[in-house]
């Protein structure tokens, strides 16, 4: 390979991998977890959803369809098996597959809840596919 053309090869790779953002955190654990359900872009269309006795909820329209503020506390009690512990639900219960190292998170009422580190991922990931 002449150089000129090394050159060109070479800036196209740098090009290429500038064009390549890193993933959102949580968004591994978010396309392991919840994508066969919900579809890679949070919309309800994933690979199983068809077979599902419920269909997946949009996930894109959480704020939306809480007046606009994201449901932050509410979405971690859901993923992580809270508060329908008790009754029948479609979606599994997440929390032992969390399970690992906590932060504290404040919640809407003030209390500090030590709260799995992957399950924030996926919450804050689950922010960033919210519609405009």
């Amino acid at each position: 390979m002449t150089r000129p053309i090394r050159t060109a090869a070479l800036s196209g790779l740098l090009a290429l991998a500038a064009c390549t953002a890193p993933a959102p955190p949580g968004a591994e654990l978010y396309a392991t977890l919840c994508a066969g359900c919900h579809g890679a872009t949070g919309t309800g269309d994933g690979t199983i959803s068809a077979e599902l006795p419920v269909a997946p909820v949009n996930l894109t329209r959480l704020r939306a369809d809480n007046g606009g503020m994201f449901p932050r506390d509410a979405t971690l009690a859901w993923i992580r098996g809270y508060p329908d512990r008790y009754s029948t639900r479609v979606m599994p219960e997440f929390g032992p597959l969390l399970d690992g190292p906590t932060e504290l998170v404040m919640t809407d009422d003030g209390r500090a809840v030590p709260t799995s580190r992957a399950l924030i991922l996926i919450v804050d990931y689950l922010e960033t596919l919210q519609e405009e």
